[in-house]
């Protein structure tokens, strides 16, 4: 009975996080898109992609670890 939450939050959680897995994906594509058609990238360009991609890193690491399964649309 108490434990249903539990599933019902985890399930939640991982569709948030499938969500926000692609939204940073596109984020992270774009800002790559960018350096790679400018020819001389500002500072804050580079810092503002190595953010990007560290943020898109870090969630895909804990979508691995928690084994959430991506299905493709």
């Amino acid at each position: 009975m108490f434990f249903r939450r539990k599933g019902y939050l985890r399930k939640e959680f991982d569709e948030n996080l499938v969500i926000l897995l692609e939204q940073l994906k596109q984020e992270w594509l774009r800002e790559k898109r960018i350096v790679e058609n400018s020819l001389e990238p500002s500072y804050e360009v580079l810092c503002h992609l190595s953010i990007v991609e560290a943020k898109y890193f870090y969630m895909l690491r804990e979508a691995k670890n928690r084994k959430v399964i991506m299905i493709k649309r």
